[in-house]
């Protein structure tokens, strides 16, 4: 039997789905400690269902997904108006050497996920669905980039890639707090323990209260990225014209890069936490729908790699956290609060970032500069860089 839903029942769906995930987030507490978003919550228990109802030949469910594609792009374009040179600027030289950091694990993971899937004898390519692609671009970068890979003949890339971003949310929150302990009890570190009980600070976290969101607001951020969109997709054709393999997005989110930076050159601001709402927004709908057409019976026959090439990424993560994020931030507090949040955003997001950051702080004290520079790096630069180091790749190995 065969249920097919045209793209408004599937929206529908995808609602409920998401809320589903919320309401299990909320009873499952375990999910909620490690920053799982709702929306992965949701599509995976529904992707469980629908592989219970394959496997037993019971119901085979298939989705319209139309406007997974728009809401990617949507999303991404939002991303692109994050990629501020004046932000990075205005960050400091703290700023940009954890950029560079980060820029750093990002080419390693790619490089680590390939050359063990070589090993396994399995397209190179596949390793990047446990790299970068996952690991440090999160659920959204794996939806995107999954379809991509399967493309250019990498199958189940997918399903990979969300499963490990999946691990990848888990082991960061868990390595993260673990790195950091063993750092500042090894290192006899001085901390600021006396200062622990301001760790949430109003100059970092905004709160809804204080939002300027309104009908004018989202209708002029709507309209920028309409624009933004409608040109990217000249770029991105120009670019695919060229004959290299570029997710669809990528016009869009250069197009808003260099639109951003021109606004701010001339110091006209724009709608930035309007493009953050609707930018979130289209990601949670996205991500419903993306993890609701999981095919997981694929990964049956990639399970045992699958693992052992996360768990070669959870050491390199380690590796890399403990020896260089810690010495070349300064061997101090503040470099062991920068391992542990490196380990967040490095193998989830930037919330498990800030969640490992905010576990650390509660008991040796807040410090400010970590607070400024990771929302930074993890939140508007790195997924930008991340896009182009992963598309450099796939054509490298294509």
């Amino acid at each position: 039997m065969e249920l097919k839903l045209d793209v408004f029942q599937t929206m529908a769906l995808a609602t409920l789905v998401f809320y589903l995930g919320g309401y299990l987030r909320k009873k499952i507490k375990v999910l909620d400690r490690y920053c799982i978003p709702s929306a992965v919550v949701g599509g995976m228990f529904f992707s469980i269902i629908v592989l219970i109802l394959n496997i037993t030949n019971i119901l085979t469910i298939t989705l319209d997904t139309t406007l997974q594609s728009i809401l990617m792009t949507v999303f991404f374009t939002s991303i692109g108006y994050t990629a501020s040179l004046k932000v990075l600027k205005s960050g400091g030289r703290k700023v940009l050497i954890f950029l560079i950091l980060s820029i750093a694990l990002v080419v390693f993971q790619d490089l680590i996920g390939v050359f063990l899937a070589s090993v396994f004898n399995i397209h190179p390519l596949l390793g990047l669905a446990t790299g970068s692609i996952p690991l440090v671009g999160g659920h959204g970068t794996a939806g995107s980039f999954g379809p991509l890979l399967e493309e250019v003949g990498v199958n189940a890339a997918t399903t990979v890639s969300v499963a490990s971003a999946t691990f990848g949310l888990i082991m960061g929150s868990v390595l993260g707090g673990f790195l950091a302990e063993v750092l500042i009890e090894k290192n006899n570190i001085i901390t600021s323990r006396s200062l622990n009980e301001n760790y949430k600070s109003d100059e970092i976290i905004e709160t809804e209260e204080n939002s300027k969101v309104n009908y004018h607001s989202l209708m002029k951020a709507t309209s920028l990225i309409f624009i933004t969109m409608g040109i990217g997709s000249i770029v991105t054709k120009y670019i695919q014209y060229l004959g290299l393999t570029f997710p669809s997005y990528i016009g869009s989110m250069i197009t808003a890069a260099v639109i951003k930076n021109i606004m701010d050159f001339k110091n006209y601001k724009i709608e930035d936490e309007s493009i953050e709402v609707l930018g979130n927004i289209s990601l949670t709908f996205y991500l419903s729908l993306a993890l609701m057409g999981l095919k997981l019976w694929e990964l049956f026959d990639l399970a045992l790699p699958m693992l052992i090439m996360l768990i070669a990424q959870t050491i390199l993560m380690a590796i890399f956290a403990y020896f260089i994020v810690f010495k070349i931030m300064g061997k101090n507090y503040e470099s062991a609060v920068f391992s542990s949040a490196i380990c967040g955003f490095g193998m989830g997001s930037t919330a498990n970032s800030i969640a490992n950051m905010d576990a650390l702080t509660k008991k040796y004290g807040f410090i400010k500069t970590p607070y400024i520079v990771v929302p930074i790096v993890g939140g508007l630069f790195i997924d930008f860089i991340n896009s182009g180091v992963i598309t450099l790749f796939i054509n490298i190995f294509k």
